[in-house]
C-alpha cells in the first residue's frame, strides 16, 4: 500500500501512457494529467507556502478573473481564470508532495513511454492512419483527423530533451532520438518540428555552456513575452512579402497583424481573459486588401476556400494572446512567470524542454487550452523531479 501512496508513481504512470494516448486520442491528455496531479497531491502530508512560480501563476489567473470587469465576455473570463487557478493549486499540491517524498526513478517510465509513443506514431503513419481511424470508429482517414496529430508530435518533442538527459546508455538515447524525430517529422505538425529543433539546440547550448547558458535562455524567453508586440509590429509594419509561405503559416501572419491592431486599442488592461475568440471583427474573413499588403494576392483562393478568419479562436502566439487579453499588466506577470520557470531549468534536459515549450507556444495553441496547460504543468513537475532522481544502481 505504501507504494501506491508514492506521489512519483503518478508521474511515472502519466509518462508511460501520455505519448501513447496523444497519438490515439489527444483529448485524453487533460484527464490523464489531472488524474496524475490529483494522485500525487493526495500523497501530500503537510501543506507549505507556495513558491515564486506558483505565486506568479496565481497572480496571473487572479488578474484574468479581475479582467471580467471589462471583458468582452465577462462570464467566460471569470470562469477560465477560476479554472486555471484551480489547476495551479492542484499542481502546487502535487509538487509539494513530490518534494516531501523520497526521490524515485522516473527514467524507465519516461523512456518507455517515449519509445512506445514514437513507435505507435510511426506505425500509424505507415498504416495510412488506420490505427487512429479505428479508435474513432472510422473506416477511412479523414483529413480533419490530421489536426489531432499535432499534440502527439508536441508530446514527443517536449519529452525528447528530458529523455536525452537521463542516466541511461548511449544506445538507448540514440534509439529515443531516432524514433522520436521520425515520429515528429512524419506528422503534419510544423510547430512541433520547429520546437524540437529549438529544444535540441538549447540542450546542446546548456550542455556546453552550463548554468550561464540556461539563464540566457530564460531571459530571452521572458523578453520575448514582453517585447513580442513591439518586435513583431516593427516587422509587419514594413508589409513584408510572405507569399513564399504555405497557407497556414501565411494565415498566422494575417492573424498577428489583426491582433496587433486590437492590442493597440487596449494596451494596458486588454480585452479580458479568453476574449480572443470574441474580439470584434475577429470572425470576419480576411479582406483582399489585407492579403495584397503582404503579397498574398495569389493565395486569395486558398484563404477563401478555408474561410480564413482574421482571428479564429486564438492568436497562435502565446505572448500576443496574453497582451491582447490581459494587456500590459498581464504581460508583466507572464514575463515574470516565464523567467521564474526558465530560471529553474538549469540542466540540459530541462532547459531543452523549456525552450521547446516556448517555441511551440509562440506558434500554436491557445494559452488557456486545458490539455496544453495540463501538459505543461506535468512537464514542470517531471523536470523538477528528474533532478532529484537517485543514480542508477
Amino acid at each position: 500500500m505504501r507504494r501506491f501512496r508514492d506521489p512519483a508513481l503518478a508521474l511515472g504512470l502519466f509518462l508511460a501512457v501520455a505519448p501513447i494516448a496523444a497519438v490515439l486520442q489527444y483529448r485524453a491528455l487533460a484527464p490523464l494529467a489531472l488524474a496524475a496531479l490529483a494522485g500525487a497531491a493526495l500523497a501530500s502530508t503537510r501543506p507549505r507556502q507556495p513558491g515564486l512560480v506558483i505565486s506568479l501563476a496565481l497572480a496571473l489567473m487572479a488578474w484574468g478573473m479581475v479582467s471580467a470587469l471589462w471583458a468582452v465576455e465577462p462570464g467566460r473570463s471569470l470562469f477560465e481564470g477560476a479554472r486555471m487557478a484551480a489547476l495551479v493549486l492542484l499542481a502546487a499540491a502535487a509538487g509539494q508532495a513530490l518534494e516531501s517524498g523520497p526521490p524515485r526513478r522516473l527514467s524507465p517510465w519516461l523512456l518507455g513511454g517515449l519509445l512506445l509513443g514514437a513507435i505507435l506514431a510511426i506505425a500509424d503513419q505507415q498504416s495510412g492512419h488506420w490505427l487512429r481511424a479505428m479508435v474513432r470508429g472510422r473506416r477511412e482517414w479523414d483529413v480533419v483527423m490530421g489536426f489531432g496529430l499535432k499534440p502527439a508530435a508536441t508530446v514527443l518533442a517536449l519529452l525528447l530533451p528530458l529523455a536525452l538527459a537521463l542516466p541511461i546508455g548511449r544506445a538507448w538515447k540514440a534509439l529515443a532520438l531516432v524514433l522520436a524525430l521520425a515520429g515528429i517529422f512524419g506528422m503534419p505538425a510544423q510547430s512541433a518540428k520547429i520546437g524540437v529543433v529549438v529544444g535540441l539546440a538549447a540542450f546542446v547550448l546548456v550542455w556546453l555552456g552550463g548554468r550561464l547558458a540556461a539563464r540566457g535562455i530564460a531571459l530571452a524567453a521572458a523578453l520575448g513575452v514582453l517585447l513580442t508586440p513591439l518586435l513583431l509590429g516593427a516587422i509587419l509594419a514594413r508589409n513584408p512579402d510572405v507569399s513564399a509561405m504555405q497557407g497556414s503559416a501565411a494565415h498566422r501572419v494575417m492573424i498577428w497583424d489583426f491582433t496587433l491592431a486590437r492590442i493597440a486599442e487596449r494596451p494596458i488592461l486588454g480585452w479580458g481573459m479568453e476574449a480572443a475568440r470574441a474580439i470584434p471583427g475577429g470572425e470576419a474573413q480576411i479582406a483582399a486588401e489585407a492579403l495584397q499588403r503582404f503579397g498574398l494576392g495569389s493565395q486569395r483562393e486558398w484563404f477563401e476556400a478555408v474561410r480564413a478568419q482574421r482571428l479564429p479562436l486564438h492568436t497562435h502566439n502565446g505572448a500576443l494572446q496574453i497582451w491582447l487579453e490581459l494587456g500590459l499588466v498581464g504581460a508583466l506577470l507572464a514575463t515574470a512567470l516565464v523567467l521564474a520557470l526558465g530560471w529553474q531549468a538549469t540542466s540540459p534536459g530541462s532547459a531543452g524542454a523549456f525552450a521547446c515549450a516556448i517555441a511551440i507556444a509562440s506558434l500554436s495553441y491557445g494559452v488557456w487550452q486545458g490539455w496544453w496547460l495540463c501538459l505543461l504543468a506535468m512537464l514542470a513537475l517531471v523536470s523538477r523531479q528528474l533532478t532529484r532522481e537517485p543514480p542508477p544502481r
